[in-house]
């Protein structure tokens, strides 16, 4: 595995892509979070639907970009991150039936999982910018992994409002990312039109 997976040609045609991907990626989060703060800490159901949707999610979204960025077979990190997320919302699904307590494990395993990918898939692309951001986004969501695998086997329940952190974080990493994209390519646009 190494950085030079994509082109330069790829690279530079890759941005546009990238940068909508990760302002999607970043909405999405945002509104998750402020779903999970607002009704999903007073409703359960909401709460539930919620808890499946947040890896449904990603795992959609891993697609999507996978096949947008030269097919899943070229992208096997975020291959293996959709399978890794759908497993996970369907996990949560029966978790849900055992209690938070479960969930926040379930959780825990799949916020290692899914950042360790997203590192091997930032590596793969430091070349399009900007992917120092999703490295440090994956280093963090293994470190929340961890986390909450222990919360998992403390005495408090935990809920809703102990994941919506971690998924704000990624809101932040997304936006960062987006936003370097845009910088970058509008002093590549100003120095064209300089030349």
């Amino acid at each position: 595995m190494t950085r030079d997976t994509l082109r330069p040609s790829s690279t530079v045609s890759a941005m546009p892509w990238l940068r909508t991907y990760y302002f999607v990626r970043a909405g999405a989060s945002v509104a998750w979070v402020t779903a999970a703060f607002t009704i999903g800490r007073t409703m359960p159901m909401t709460a539930a639907i919620l808890l499946v949707a947040y890896p449904a999610w990603d795992a959609l979204a891993n697609v999507v970009d996978g096949q947008r960025s030269g097919g899943l077979g070229r992208n096997p990190s975020q291959a293996l991150n959709a399978v890794v997320s759908t497993v996970t919302a369907a996990t949560v699904a029966v978790a849900l039936g055992r209690g938070l307590h479960a969930v926040m494990a379930v959780f825990g395993v799949w916020a290692i999982l899914s950042g360790l990918f997203q590192g091997i898939t930032g590596w793969r692309r430091w070349k399009t910018g900007a992917q120092w951001a999703m490295i440090l986004s994956g280093v963090q969501s293994a470190l929340a992994g961890s986390y909450f695998i222990m919360k998992a086997y403390g005495a408090p329940t935990p809920g809703i409002t102990d994941i919506a952190p971690y998924a704000a974080f990624g809101a932040f990493y997304f936006l960062v990312s987006a936003v370097w994209l845009t910088v970058t390519a509008m002093r590549g646009t100003s120095v064209e039109h300089a030349a």
